[in-house]
């Protein structure tokens, strides 16, 4: 497996991973559509996704956007179900706060649903921790934010480049 950044020819893995894990525990939300039908917009405001591939086969994705004043927002994480636990999703995540940390990150952002306990889990492996919710972004199914403070992270963990 390895990670690559995006690449026009994955364009519809990212929205079909991306779609099906919504679908299977909310419902796809204008915001949603929004966001997969503007991607090029979103990665020429200096968005960038993520794929995990193994045989030119997309196994996880991730993006991460600029939110303005060193914040980052982590988000559109999915894995292909049948290639769950496989640490595709872990290599994607930490891709995507990389690629932040690297554009001058301070702060990274995650909007999510308590009711995610898998993905809750990773994101405070990665050193995340739980903040109000200032920020949905429209969404409806967001009910806890988490937060990750780049310069405390590198004193408290060291994570590998991928």
């Amino acid at each position: 497996m390895k990670v690559i950044a995006y690449q026009p020819r994955f364009r519809e893995d990212f929205i079909r991973l991306n779609t099906a894990w919504i679908e299977k525990y909310f419902s796809l939300e204008q915001e949603d559509r929004e966001l997969f039908a503007h991607l090029d917009e979103r990665l020429g405001q200096g968005a960038m996704i993520f794929f995990a591939v193994e045989d030119d086969t997309v196994l996880a994705t991730g993006m991460v956007c600029p939110l303005g004043e060193g914040r980052w927002e982590i988000c559109k994480l999915a894995t292909d179900e049948k290639r769950q636990g496989h640490g595709a999703g872990s290599a994607v995540f930490s891709a995507c706060m990389n690629y932040a940390e690297k554009h001058g990150a301070e702060k990274l952002v995650i909007l999510s649903n308590t009711a995610l306990k898998p993905a809750l889990h990773l994101y405070r492996k990665f050193g995340f921790c739980e903040v109000p919710v200032e920020l949905t972004n429209g969404f409806s199914r967001v009910d806890i934010q988490l937060e990750y403070d780049v310069e405390a992270g590198k004193v408290q963990q060291g994570r590998k480049e991928v």
